[in-house]
């Protein structure tokens, strides 16, 4: 397995200094920010793509298809998602079914899409957030059931963001290891991990790892190492980045503390 963080000047730094050690840095789909990451070392792209939705971040199959080959890139990563807009009419957390089958066929018919595009073996799924009735998603885009369905009948991966499946499991009232264990694991692809907590009223990722969150990923590694999921290419750490979202999330020192523990981990998992 290899190991990344989030693009981040702090990182850079850090790494400029010998301070941590990464496997390759995760970038955005902008060319300036991959190219001023390959002067560090290796990277990898996540791509902003979804499926499932009409109205949501389109791809560009040439495009990626292009920065893959630059940055050896092995996949390419949709989010499966219903926006708000998609149905308006609908409150965000029904369960109409209507509205949930018109969300399947569009995620299988997008997914199988990009499959037939980039090949089975280079597409995985992600799971989003969802944050209840007065979020910016449907209910149905974190239904476990769908995602597994979707994600066996094509044969494309699993990226599993396990802060995103628990802050889904927390506004669905569930527990988020038995929510977890709902997902097609046995499709793991690569597997995300921050810390979670309460920012302005609800729960926000992106964020450094407290007692709980290390306790979440300590479980999610030993899952791997017993094979009861599969082995994932790439662990990303999704802290830290640029601009105004990640301005009050970048902590240097948080970078220079976890980065080393979580390397450290992943390169010693016993699979």
């Amino acid at each position: 397995m290899e190991f990344a963080v989030n693009y981040s000047i702090e990182a850079m730094e850090l790494l400029a200094r010998g301070e941590i050690c990464v496997d390759r840095l995760k970038c955005a789909d902008w060319p300036e920010m991959i190219a001023e990451a390959k002067k560090a070392g290796k990277v990898y792209v996540h791509f902003p793509f979804d499926v499932g939705t009409a109205k949501g971040r389109a791809a560009d199959f040439e495009r990626a298809g292009l920065m893959m080959r630059e940055t050896d890139t092995p996949g390419v990563n949709f989010h499966v998602v219903s926006y708000a807009r998609d149905f308006p009419e609908l409150a965000r957390d029904s369960v109409d079914e209507e509205a949930a089958g018109s969300f399947m066929d569009r995620l299988l018919t997008d997914g199988q899409r990009a499959a037939d595009h980039f090949g089975k073996s280079h597409v995985i799924l992600e799971n989003i957030p969802w944050f209840g009735a007065t979020g910016e998603f449907h209910r149905f885009s974190v239904d476990p059931k769908m995602i597994c369905r979707a994600v066996r009948e094509m044969g494309v991966g699993l990226l599993l963001d396990i802060s995103h499946a628990r802050i889904a499991a927390h506004y669905l009232g569930i527990d988020a290891r038995e929510y977890i264990a709902m997902m097609p694991m046995e499709q793991l692809r690569e597997l995300h991990v921050t810390g979670i907590r309460m920012h302005n009223g609800r729960l926000a990722d992106h964020l450094e790892l407290g007692d709980e969150d290390w306790a979440f990923f300590e479980w999610a590694m030993e899952r791997i190492e017993k094979r009861d999921w599969g082995k994932p290419w790439m662990v990303a750490f999704e802290y830290g980045g640029i601009g105004e979202p990640f301005r009050w999330r970048s902590s240097i020192d948080v970078v220079r503390k976890q980065v080393p523990r979580l390397y450290e981990r992943v390169k010693n998992c016993s699979t």
